[in-house]
């Protein structure tokens, strides 16, 4: 049996990857979780899991976050994070904070910011936290005041009202195709709006942003283990972008962001600098 770039014994189904051809190498992927939904099948959402299923899909690292943090204990959800990329240099920690108690919160941030962390995601759907609410803009707020970058789920036809006007960078992880006009529209007044790449997989996302705000609003994401990370792979690998585009999507964008500021200054000079490339060749991108 065979399929493109790829010989398989007979009897062995190929990797989807090698199936479909992708010869793209992810730098670093924006959207994984570490933990599991207790009331939804799938993988267990372990550190080991999550390694082999980037790896197997050409990722090298990924920017993660504790879904035990999000639905039940921040502290504890926080310190397994922080303990796993300590301990696996595959991962980037991204701290979580409880929207609905925004005290605890600005303490949460501040003992982030303190670790060296470089964002902090917020979950308003898992919480219920509606972004009306006066917690959410004060939470994203007091991040940003400590430098953090915002990674947020939710529809960004409603959460982006408390993240606008603070100069904030922010990531909308679940941007659906649907909703692409809004996310352009939102960009054009917000140069710190950036989005997420999983769920735009009609034919022409990705080359609208681009084209309309920049390829340095898009960063590669998959979440996984929930999620098959070769759709948002053959997006990416199939779209119109030019190489150095490509390259700023699979991992430049995200390691620019998370930089310390004084090194995402210099990265903004220098666009397109890091990021992912052929999986045979290109910058490593690590900060």
């Amino acid at each position: 049996m065979t399929g493109p770039h790829v010989t398989v014994a007979s009897g062995e189904a190929p990797h989807p990857r090698d199936a479909l051809g992708i010869d793209l190498r992810i730098d670093l992927d924006i959207d994984a979780l570490l933990g599991r939904y207790p009331d939804r099948l799938g993988q267990a959402g372990d550190p080991q899991g999550i390694r082999e299923t980037l790896r197997a899909h050409g990722i090298a690292r990924a920017v993660v976050s504790s879904l035990r943090g999000a639905l039940w204990d921040t502290a504890a959800g926080n310190s397994d994070v922080l303990s796993t990329a300590a301990r696996d240099p595959d991962f980037l920690p991204a701290g979580v904070v409880d929207l609905r108690d925004a005290l605890r919160a600005e303490r949460v941030i501040e003992q982030l910011a303190r670790s060296g962390v470089r964002a902090v995601r917020l979950f308003p759907d898992e919480q219920h936290a509606d972004p009306d609410f006066p917690a959410f803009r004060h939470i994203a707020k007091r991040a940003v005041d400590h430098g953090l970058v915002l990674l947020t789920g939710g529809d960004i036809r409603r959460v982006w009202r408390p993240l606008a006007g603070l100069d904030a960078q922010v990531v909308f992880l679940d941007t659906h195709f649907y909703a692409l006009a809004d996310f352009i529209l939102l960009a054009r007044d917000e140069p710190g709006f950036h989005t997420s790449t999983r769920l735009l997989n009609s034919p022409d996302a990705l080359e609208t942003v681009a084209a309309e705000v920049g390829p340095e609003r898009l960063l590669f994401g998959t979440r996984t283990p929930l999620y098959e990370p070769v759709v948002p792979l053959l997006r990416l690998a199939r779209s119109g972008l030019d190489d150095e585009a490509r390259a700023m999507v699979a991992g430049g964008n995200a390691l620019r962001l998370l930089a310390p500021a004084g090194a995402r200054a210099d990265a903004d000079a220098e666009p397109g600098t890091a990021g992912g490339g052929k999986a045979d060749g290109g910058p490593e991108g690590k900060p």
